[in-house]
């Protein structure tokens, strides 16, 4: 996966130089640019710099995102899948039309208006993908990942999953939700082959990196 280090931050190289998706900072090394990726403002950024190491996206992965918002991550990960696709659900109107505006900037990225929750509507618009990603903040959002596990994902594929514990129970511990969580997609046949929470960037959040089992 191409990400950069400077000086203690990770970057992503800009697919449009001179081009800011979020006020992001912008620096120039030799003829390239880079953006720095804000792991305050995207999940996955906040994973890697916590040694998430089982990820790696090629320049032609194609992924499905569920819960793509107006596109922080979506455009880190539009500069590494520079012949790639990003299919970018997001369940907002107000918040789909920021996301059509920066597809408009971006080739690789599709952005779709539909509920993750009911991946059937969207199973004609949507090929099967490499890469699954799931950021989704609801009480039901591991039942929901698997359920597109099943419809996009690539029998060899990976999928992602970031687990926001308030989103499924405040009165109960995060540690006890993540292992509930944990057990749930053990049981539907899948294998966890890595864990990475996120402090100090996102608070009670872990991620999930899945596999299908066979």
């Amino acid at each position: 996966m191409k990400v950069y280090l400077k000086d203690g931050e990770i970057a992503t190289e800009n697919l449009n130089p001179n081009i800011k998706v979020y006020g992001e900072q912008l620096y120039q090394e030799k003829d390239k640019e880079y953006r720095i990726w804000n792991p305050y403002r995207s999940k996955l950024a906040a994973g890697l710099l916590n040694g998430l190491q089982s990820v790696d996206l090629k320049d032609s992965t194609k992924i499905l995102y569920l819960g793509a918002s107006t596109g922080t991550t979506v455009s880190h990960i539009s500069d590494i899948l520079v012949n790639g696709m990003i299919y970018a659900v997001e369940f907002s109107p107000i918040t789909c039309k920021k996301l059509i505006n920066l597809s408009s900037k971006r080739f690789n990225i599709a952005p779709i208006l539909a509920d993750a929750t009911k991946p059937k509507t969207y199973l004609n618009l949507v090929e099967k993908v490499d890469f699954l990603y799931c950021d989704v903040a609801q009480p039901n959002q591991s039942e929901l990942f698997m359920k597109n596990m099943d419809l996009f994902l690539k029998d060899d594929g990976q999928g992602l999953l970031m687990l926001k514990a308030r989103s499924i129970n405040v009165s109960l511990k995060p540690k006890k939700i993540f292992k509930e969580e944990e057990k749930k997609i053990k049981e539907k046949g899948f294998k966890i082959i890595e864990k990475v929470k996120l402090e100090p960037y996102e608070k009670d959040h872990i991620g999930f990196v899945i596999e299908k089992s066979f």
